[in-house]
Order: structure tokens, then C-alpha cells, then sequence
């Protein structure tokens, strides 16, 4: 199955979304993000992706109750945000996370890094943001790192999943860098692909580029995106679709 993961991105307890000068609030549900939640359970999602900006860049954690709470709807918790530390991957799993993503930050830490996928296995997703050809974090603590290399020896260190997003995309409409998607799949690794999906044709195309899933944020909250018809992509088998391109 191909996983559609609609996105919630929160700052200050709110909606926001990201923009190069930081989060800003967004207006969509009044600024809910469980009223998001709730709408995503009702289009029938089995994952919400919940993004913490206040970690991302103010350094502190503060999704632990969204968390918990988003999963007490019977929803799968991706949880991600610049999360770089053992303890902060710690107390997002006791919250309830399914899915831990560990931000680009910490691979600066090979160590670190290391340690962390060894001890949460398929359960540690490992954000790989991309940005003219480069891993470049966004938000607190950026670092620049070449692509080729770090997909390399997070392979060799055994990542069991990417998430790769194509900064220059995300919040915009200009659809799936596919270019990008299907130099990460080389690696062997299965990819969750986020930034710039704009209708159900580009998760086929991401499928068809070899990522097991999508994260999809903005779109799908402000309504220009149909979740619904994005989750039955998810759900359609590969032989349906090559007969309904």
C-alpha cells in the first residue's frame, strides 16, 4: 500500500506553516489542530505526520499532548520537527508516537545518529530536507551536508526510512520534485516523499518513482487538496492505476 500522510504543522499549540522567515499562523479550522485531525480521521487517514516548529526552531519540545491526543483518535502518529536528541525521540515515543522522525541536524552526530537507529529500528524515520542538491535543515542549527555521502552511511548504519523533502517546494503548488525521489529510492531504502503536491496524479507519479508514501501538508488543510481522493490513490493497487493513469 502507498501511504498518504496528511500533515499537521503546529507553533505556539496552532496551525502554522513554514515560510523561509519561520512559522506563521494558518487560518485554516481557526488555527485547530485537532479539528485538522478530526477532519483527516473523517476522510478516512490512518497517519497524521505532526510537525513541532516551536522545536524546530526555538529548540523546545512542545507536542507532547498533541501527540497523545491525535493518537487517542485511533490515528498513527508520525512525529517529526528538528528532532535531534535521544531524550526529545524518547518522550515523543511515550506519547505516543508510531514513527519518530530524526531531523537532518543530527547527523551531524554520527554517533548519535548511529546509536538511534540501532535502538528504534523501522520505528525511526530519518528527514532528509533537500535543498539545491544539499541536505540543509531548516530552522534551528542548519547544517549542509552532501547528499550522496550521507544517504551512503545512513544506508550502511541500517535507516529502515526516508522522509525526503524538496525544500524549494513545500507550501507551493509547483508539484513533486520526482528528480530528487527517485535519487533517494537508489539508496534502497524506502522513501516517504514530501513538498509540492498539488492532486492525486502526483502521488501516482511518486509511486510510480518508487517512494512507498507522501506527506501532504498545506494543500490538504487549506482545501485545495482533495484528501479523500488522495487517500483512495493510497489505497488503489499498482495494476489499477497503470490501467487509470
Amino acid at each position: 500500500m502507498f501511504e498518504v500522510i496528511p500533515a499537521i504543522d503546529v507553533a505556539g499549540a496552532r496551525l502554522a506553516v513554514y515560510t523561509p522567515e519561520g512559522p506563521a499562523p494558518m487560518e485554516a479550522y481557526h488555527g485547530d489542530p485537532l479539528a485538522a485531525a478530526r477532519a483527516f480521521t473523517k476522510a478516512g487517514a490512518r497517519w497524521v505526520h505532526v510537525v513541532d516548529m516551536d522545536l524546530a526552531y526555538g529548540g523546545e519540545l512542545r507536542t507532547q499532548s498533541l501527540v497523545e491526543a491525535v493518537a487517542g483518535m485511533g490515528l498513527r502518529v508520525q512525529a517529526g520537527g528538528g528532532v535531534r536528541s535521544p531524550g526529545d525521540v524518547d518522550r515523543l515515543f511515550a506519547a505516543g508516537a508510531s514513527r519518530v522522525v530524526l531531523g537532518a541536524a543530527a547527523f551531524g552526530d554520527d554517533a548519535v545518529a548511529r546509536r538511534l537507529i540501532g535502538a528504534h529500528g523501522p520505528r525511526l524515520v530519518l528527514g532528509i530536507e533537500v535543498d539545491d542538491g544539499r541536505i540543509r535543515s531548516r530552522g534551528r542549527d542548519p547544517v549542509d551536508l552532501g547528499l550522496a555521502d550521507t544517504l551512503g552511511w545512513l544506508s550502511a548504519a541500517g535507516a529502515a526510512r526516508f522522509l525526503v523533502t524538496a525544500v524549494g517546494r513545500v507550501g507551493g503548488l509547483a508539484g513533486p520534485d520526482l528528480d530528487l525521489v527517485e535519487r533517494v529510492v537508489r539508496s534502497g531504502v524506502p522513501v516517504l516523499a514530501a513538498g509540492g503536491v498539488r492532486s492525486p496524479g502526483d502521488l501516482e507519479l511518486l509511486r510510480r518513482a518508487g517512494a512507498e508514501g507522501a506527506v501532504i501538508g498545506r494543500a490538504a488543510i487549506e482545501g485545495s487538496l482533495d484528501l479523500a481522493a488522495c487517500l483512495a490513490v493510497g489505497s488503489a493497487s499498482p495494476d489499477a492505476l497503470e490501467r487509470n493513469p
